[in-house]
């Protein structure tokens, strides 16, 4: 639209025209399957296939919100794409993000693991993934990792029909945050803490019309 004041012109013998309604943007791409997800899934083999098959389906068991947690952690800064493309050396870096075993790491599992190019060699993110293997070991006692953070689960769930409806941070996941540092936690800020409950399926942040919309079961 032009930011130059408009010209006086004479009074129209004809009724205007009416222009048509703007067509609202979608960020949702239309795949050959006939599919629609969002363009971050659209091209790429490796994030459709966890958009289609297992970003937002609910996790329950501690390894998985364990495994899910640390690489949260570990992609602060960092593209998803590249963390999943890395997963398998996460997991076998870590003992398959067994909790016991990581909880036991010393300092030459931190050298073994800083000096492993398939993983992201980040020393305070390491050292965060061995506090939080002992932090989960202790939640235990109080019903376990994953009984914790799925207590933060909202009353409803966000509708968004565009990337700049899907909120970041919530009440939920500030709450998350401060409740896991309490319990000896670290880098579970409230922006990762939110990135987790969509990741596990706590909150639905599939855009409206995308055939992953609704299909985790837990909003239904």
């Amino acid at each position: 639209m032009s930011t130059e004041p408009a010209a006086t012109e004479p009074a129209a013998t004809e009724p205007a025209a009416t222009e048509p309604a703007a067509t609202p943007r979608s960020d949702l791409v239309i795949g050959d399957d006939g599919l629609a997800r969002p363009v971050w899934a659209s091209t790429d083999e490796l994030l459709r296939d966890y958009y289609d098959t297992e970003w937002g389906m609910p996790v329950r068991d501690e390894r998985g919100v364990f495994e899910r947690l640390s690489l949260e952690a570990f992609q602060s800064g960092l593209s998803w794409r590249t963390i999943l493309a890395k997963r398998p050396a996460f997991r076998a870096a870590f003992a398959d993000f067994d909790a016991d075993t990581v909880a036991g790491f010393g300092e030459d599992d931190v050298a073994r693991l800083m000096a492993d190019a398939g993983i992201v060699r980040n020393r305070a993110k390491i050292l965060a993934t061995i506090t939080n293997a002992n932090a989960t070991i202790a939640l235990r006692q109080d019903g376990g990792l994953a009984d914790v953070v799925w207590s933060f689960r909202p009353d409803a769930t966000p509708a968004p029909e565009s990337y700049d409806q899907v909120p970041t941070t919530s009440d939920e996941s500030v709450a998350l945050s401060k409740a896991l540092r309490k319990r000896g936690f670290a880098f579970v800020g409230p922006t990762t803490m939110h990135a987790l409950m969509e990741a596990l399926g706590i909150v639905d942040t599939h855009l409206l019309g995308s055939h992953r919309r609704g299909t985790s079961g837990v909003w239904n």
